[in-house]
């Protein structure tokens, strides 16, 4: 009877036992998540506020954590661009694409090769962020200004006729009239300037109306 009542008090002793590694583990979760968060708070305060140190610090402790963690290493890259750190920029870019692919790190790598003046990866590099993500006229006039850096007028033009129908906003329009005013054609740089012209809005100016007067 002895040894019946000692297994039972060990059956619920294991139970219990289990259930308090499972709240642990729980809290310890919560905790992390927790932590995880705020460091992600620090991180982006400190990038838009310019205190790069704080930013890497908070950056490198959410990859300490989490060592494969795409955005951390996303926005670690953007933070080493900012201070010019351009090898350091492209090896938390590349690392980023090779954990989690995505138009937006190989587009990050493409404008740290247009900055170096590596045009032929920086055109490779937008190529393969067009090919994952098209929608977005950004890329389309990243890649036409890098076309540009490399003589071909063509690829240069279609890529900002891309944009345009895209997000046909006068500034990229403005854009488009200069390049074919480039390639000669003035009658469409003409037609476009006007298109431009007439998307742009003057403000409208406040007029200060006079009080009535209040007859007594």
């Amino acid at each position: 009877m002895l040894g019946l009542v000692v297994i039972a008090l060990f059956g619920a002793w294991a139970l219990y036992q289990r259930q308090t590694v499972a709240e642990v583990a729980s809290d310890l979760s919560s905790k992390l998540s927790e932590k995880l968060d705020q460091l992600w708070s620090i991180a982006h305060s400190s990038l838009q506020d310019r205190k790069y140190l704080r930013a890497e610090k908070a950056l490198l402790t959410i990859l300490r954590v989490d060592e494969r963690n795409a955005s951390a290493y996303n926005r670690l890259g953007i933070l080493y661009a900012k201070q010019q750190q351009y090898k350091e920029a492209i090896e938390c870019f590349e690392i980023a694409q090779s954990l989690e692919p995505s138009a937006s790190s190989l587009h990050n790598v493409g404008l740290i090769y247009f900055e170096t003046g590596n045009y032929d990866k920086a055109a490779l590099a937008f190529e393969q962020a067009l090919a994952m993500d098209s929608d977005h006229s950004a890329r389309h006039i990243a890649y036409a200004k890098v076309q540009e850096k490399l003589g071909n007028d063509k690829r240069m033009i279609e890529a900002l006729e891309k944009a345009i129908e895209l997000d046909p906003i006068p500034q990229t329009l403005t854009i488009l009239a200069d390049a074919y005013e480039r390639v000669g054609e003035a009658q469409l740089a003409a037609d476009l300037r006007e298109r431009a012209g007439k998307l742009i809005v003057p403000p409208a100016q406040n007029k200060i109306k006079q009080p009535r007067r209040v007859v007594m």
